[in-house]
């Protein structure tokens, strides 16, 4: 899926100057900073220490605090998500897409080889009000996965796949609801195989 953070609100930053370290590498770190912490307990000191460099390279390279933790999210939606929602638009049977969808979201959540959870979902957990333009930002990006469902759905009626009748609408919102559940589900210890049954459930609310 194409990350689609809504640039009205934050936009993107250019870096100035000559990046006397490794960008991406520091990205990555930072992304795995707000994925534990979330976007208003993580400082900028902390950023800095784990990133491995001063805060003017920070401002430099990415602006400030908001547009890193930006930065951030569309290289988690690149790296854990985007393959994801393609294989949603490219299985033709509408109930193995989300079927399928719902099996690699749940193994996405509990990976060990990062934090558990979906940093989309648990980053903006008690955004104060000063920063309210991050938590509308990722409402925005979780709206857009909904379309996404909703989309999806919607070819599966027209495909003859789903009964003409079903309220697509509210199906779609009951599974991006569901997937922000296994999110928070993830970030409490939930075990993959417990996901994994919540996962088959999903298919069920596709009729």
């Amino acid at each position: 899926m194409p990350v689609k953070i809504n640039e009205t609100i934050i936009q993107p930053h250019v870096p100035k100057g000559r990046q006397r370290f490794d960008r991406a590498a520091a990205l990555d770190r930072a992304l795995e900073l707000f994925w534990r912490k979330g976007f208003t307990p993580t400082t900028v000191g902390e950023l800095c220490a784990v990133m491995g460099i001063n805060p003017p390279s920070l401002y430099g390279a990415f602006g400030n605090k908001a547009q890193l933790f930006m930065e951030a999210i569309a290289q988690y939606e690149r790296v854990y998500w985007d393959q994801t929602w393609v294989a949603l638009e490219a299985e033709p049977d509408v109930r193995k897409a989300f079927a399928a969808f719902f099996a690699e979201a749940a193994r996405i959540l509990t990976s060990p080889d990062a934090p558990c959870g979906c940093v989309v979902v648990t980053g903006a957990i008690n955004v104060p009000a000063e920063d309210q333009h991050i938590a509308d930002a990722l409402r925005n990006l979780r709206e857009q996965e909904r379309d996404l469902f909703l989309a999806r759905l919607q070819r599966g009626v027209a495909d003859g796949q789903l009964a003409d009748e079903i309220d697509t609408d509210a199906i779609a919102t009951s599974l991006i609801t569901l997937l922000e559940g296994m999110s928070i589900e993830a970030s409490g210890g939930a075990a993959g195989k417990r996901l994994q049954q919540v996962a088959a459930c999903a298919v069920r609310l596709v009729g």
